[in-house]
């Protein structure tokens, strides 16, 4: 999550485009030029042998997500999301119409974002599918203005939650801050300090955590704000581990997370949640931990994951006992079946497509919505504005257990809280044992209560 804090005015109305008038031969090479251009900044491309658009039954979609930056990155989307279209299209396509799917690099700013939208409107794209941006309010006048619908974004952003184009499969980062609130009010018998970026996205964490912990009848959490594209954290990590230990140091000793008492001890808790930067912090908490008392961890899938895990040293590492909160089942779960069936026949070993990530997974379950969409449609046109009728029917879309049922409603029970799209606000509670995530709790754990409680100011 990047981007700092600005204030937007975005009407939930949808916008007319403005057409520009003047010599025909000389605005068609103008426009040719430009989208070259857009193309080669915004890093777009299409499934390799495919042309953005050709083919009289070819059914366009987008999926976007930011690749090689400073900050949080995503590449396994695109690549799974160009997987799924050899792979459906090796099968007769959708319904049997081909797919050809358009990729995009939104580089983490504004700029990209709304040139990634653009191009899906100049190829009469049928939907963006399985996608991540945080600038929300570059990318969605674009869509809204083409009434292109927007499914299964990761949840990065309260507009996702909000836009009547927008059919999240998952409870985004509310919801996995407010589930893991709710953990860690029993397990943590001290203070709570939640490391998370500085910008428009981050301010969303806070207050769902703090339901969370309310929600168990803990304090709140002590806020503390970090840039996400920084390369080290040590002052934010002596300053987490002084708010959860009670402002105690020297003499402590460095324990593992979950290695002590769940209550009485006064054991606190330090939960950062940074994205792709959580590893970075991660180094810089390792070294200053030895100086204080222990402390427990907890975090949430897409900031932690087993690759994470991994890295910082598995079951001698910070995260041994930590929990995380979810959205899916873990990657070993036999529901994966299908997305793995598709990554190991049409990924052609593409090293950027991780069945444990988050994103990987938004994605592939974000696909499986659009291919029951478009077969709804039976002989109908497959166009933005009935793929939108078919997901506005009603009708109930399921995802192999995945997810619960997935229904959008124009509105919802969280509607008060901000959140009027959000349609699925169950959470998976994980924990890392012996250097592996594993299952904590075997059901999903619906938190809409919760964060229907939320103080969002």
């Amino acid at each position: 999550m990047t981007g700092r804090r600005r204030t937007f005015s975005r009407s939930t109305f949808l916008p007319r485009f403005l057409r520009s008038t003047g010599n025909v031969r000389a605005a068609a090479l103008a426009a040719g030029a430009l989208a070259a251009v857009a193309s080669l900044t915004a890093g777009c491309g299409v499934v390799p042998g495919v042309t953005g658009g050709s083919g009289d039954d070819a059914i366009v979609v987008m999926t976007w997500a930011p690749v090689g930056t400073a900050a949080t990155n995503k590449p396994g989307m695109p690549a799974f999301a160009r997987a799924y279209a050899r792979w459906i299209n090796a099968k007769g396509g959708i319904d049997g119409h081909k797919l050809t799917v358009l990729t995009c690099n939104d580089h983490n700013d504004a700029v990209s974002a709304a040139a990634c939208a653009r191009r899906a409107v100049k190829e009469k794209a049928v939907a963006v599918v399985g996608s991540y941006s945080q600038h929300s309010d570059a990318f969605f006048p674009h869509l809204e203005g083409a009434g292109i619908p927007y499914i299964g974004g990761y949840g990065v952003t309260t507009s996702e939650f909000t836009s009547p184009l927008s059919y999240p499969v998952n409870g985004g980062q509310p919801a996995l801050l407010a589930g893991l609130g709710k953990v860690l009010a029993g397990s943590c018998s001290g203070p709570v300090s939640l490391v998370r970026p500085d910008t428009i996205a981050g301010d969303t964490l806070p207050p769902m955590l703090d339901a969370g912990l309310k929600a168990g009848g803990h304090d709140k959490a002590e806020d503390q704000r970090a840039a996400e594209d920084a390369t080290e954290y040590s002052a934010q990590a002596e300053k987490a581990l002084r708010a959860a230990t009670g402002g105690s140091a020297g003499g402590g000793t460095a324990g593992t997370a979950g290695s002590g008492t769940a209550s009485g001890g006064g054991k606190g808790c330090v939960v950062p949640a940074l994205g792709d930067r959580n590893g970075t912090f991660m180094d810089s908490f390792r070294r200053s931990r030895e100086d204080y008392p222990a402390v427990n961890t907890g975090s949430v899938l897409g900031s932690v994951d087993q690759t994470v895990i991994d890295a910082s040293g598995g079951g001698s590492g910070p995260y041994e006992g930590a929990y995380v909160t979810g959205w899916y089942p873990v990657e070993s779960d036999k529901r994966w079946a299908g997305m793995k069936k598709v990554i190991s026949e049409s990924a052609f070993s593409d090293t950027s497509i991780d069945p444990s990530d988050t994103g990987v997974q938004t994605t592939w379950i974000a696909y499986n919505v659009l291919r029951q969409a478009v077969e709804s449609l039976g002989d109908g046109e497959v166009s933005a504005d009935t793929v939108r009728g078919a997901l506005n029917s009603g009708r109930e879309f399921t995802t192999g257990g995945l997810t619960p049922t997935l229904r959008w409603k124009f509105t919802s029970r969280l509607a008060a809280v901000g959140f009027p799209r959000l349609s699925n606000a169950e959470v998976t509670v994980q924990q890392v044992r012996k250097g592996v995530l594993v299952a904590a709790q075997k059901d999903f754990v619906d938190v809409t209560g919760t964060m229907e409680n939320a103080d969002v100011g």
